[in-house]
């Protein structure tokens, strides 16, 4: 960012500090607001910060450009993987994962919407992860706007700088109605299910979703997998038949509870669904992906520009086995390595979601990443370089303001492989995720 604006920044939040330090009426106005706008983790309100992160139109095009290209990288990766058995074998899924995933979803893409996960250093980037599953913080964005909002210095702060702000939640919704429209689907308003398990923590999200898309003419219903029923044309929950599948299930978690005889998976397999995201989205899904991209093996699946993003932010990863690769231009012995190495370096099961499983090697022990590296060997794990990350300063309440030292990435949402916004997370620990206890603010990008 630009020293002029940074100074801007800076100014605003000695303004908010210095009329907000023990302002605690604002304070429960803001958690009240949080509470009733479903902005919860868990049911703990997750925006404790008194301003949205800034970015310059630069910075953030330049971001819009790496996720992008990288995107389209995996959507060609997925494809491969399909004709291709060893690039298959790499990614690791199960035998019931691959056969779901050979179906024809029924529209030309890979993911209807998805995420990366995206850390700084600098002027720098990398991203660290793709969710090409199915995204959560959809609406966060529109949420934590409203919040803000309740800051005076933040509302004027806006009005004297040009800005724009992304609106993820529309992109979704044309993005779910493109893939219908080229599956077929001819219903001007088509029916919309939103689908996970009845107790998850992202309920709130759910329900705020729900009302979106109502506002726009749809019919929504929040359901639970256990409820849907399939008469071998429609896929449907009691009376409500359902159009558009927004599957916000997780694939492993629905295969673990269902068999191949499950409504969905029939109506899916006859073609009788339009279901984003669709079972293919789990090979780009998987960490492996990182590991495709970046060996030296697999180099020919991308174009020029491709492999060029790949060198420049996504950090080396490789599956955990044991055997050679190639690091830094030179071969070792990889267990060997991350052995000696441990400080260097992060262990992700291939498959897991916030933040479960991972291990750092640089806050883990020397015996205890010994046995994390036996337990990645019995199941698929890939290791991850360690990417150097910067804390920044923020302003935040819990029973007085002050500025914290947390750390912050940036995820970018993807629908039909064009980004529209992002999650901002920061938290103080080395997993910056809300289910490990961060916190989200909004993005606001200055012209």
């Amino acid at each position: 960012m630009n020293e002029k604006l940074e100074r801007e920044i800076r100014r605003l939040e000695e303004k908010i500090i210095e009329a907000h330090r023990n302002d605690t009426e604002l304070f429960r106005r803001l958690d009240r607001a949080q509470r009733e706008l479903g902005i919860l983790e868990s049911g703990r309100p997750f925006c404790p910060f008194l301003r949205p992160q800034f970015f310059t139109r630069q910075k953030y095009d330049e971001i819009v450009r790496a996720a992008e290209t990288l995107s389209a990288a995996f959507e060609r990766m997925t494809l491969a993987a399909l004709e291709e058995p060893e690039i298959m074998a790499e990614l690791a899924l199960t035998e019931r994962e691959e056969r779901l995933a050979r179906i024809d979803p029924g529209y030309r893409g890979i993911c209807n919407s998805s995420r990366l996960d995206t850390f700084f250093s600098g002027d720098d980037f990398r991203f660290l992860e793709y969710n090409g599953e199915t995204p959560a913080g959809i609406i966060d964005q529109m949420q934590i706007e409203k919040v803000l909002a309740l800051i005076p210095e933040v509302t004027e702060f806006l009005a004297e700088n040009e800005h724009w702000r992304p609106a993820p939640q529309k992109r979704l919704l044309e993005a779910l109605l493109a893939d219908y429209r080229e599956s077929g689907g001819e219903r001007e308003k088509p029916n919309i299910a939103i689908v996970d398990w009845k107790d998850v923590a992202t309920v709130s999200e759910f329900e705020v979703l729900r009302r979106f898309f109502e506002t726009e003419g749809h019919s929504c219903r929040i359901i639970d997998p256990h409820n849907l029923e399939y008469d071998g044309i429609n896929l449907s929950a009691g009376d409500f038949r359902i159009d558009i599948f927004y599957k916000r299930v997780l694939i492993h978690e629905y295969l673990d509870q269902f068999d191949d005889h499950s409504p969905l998976i029939r109506a899916y397999t006859d073609g009788n669904i339009l279901m984003a995201n669709s079972f293919r989205t789990k090979i780009p899904h998987k960490k492996a992906s990182f590991a495709v991209a970046g060996d030296p093996r697999f180099a020919s699946l991308f174009t020029p520009l491709q492999r060029e993003m790949i060198e420049r932010h996504i950090p080396w990863t490789r599956r955990v086995r044991d055997g050679k690769t190639v690091f830094k231009g030179k071969e070792i012995d990889l267990l060997e390595h991350l052995r000696r190495e441990k400080d260097r370096f992060t262990l992700k099961p291939n498959d897991d979601y916030g933040g479960s499983g991972i291990r750092l090697g640089w806050e883990t022990s020397q015996g205890d990443w010994e046995t994390a590296l036996s337990k990645a060997l019995e199941e698929p794990f890939v290791v991850q370089e360690r990417v150097p990350v910067e804390k920044v300063s923020f302003p935040a309440y819990g029973e007085t303001v002050e500025r914290r030292e947390l750390l912050i990435d940036f995820d970018p949402f993807l629908f039909r492989g064009r980004v529209e916004g992002g999650l901002v997370r920061l938290s103080a620990s080395s997993l910056v995720n809300v289910a490990q206890g961060g916190g989200e603010t909004a993005l606001i990008v200055l012209e």
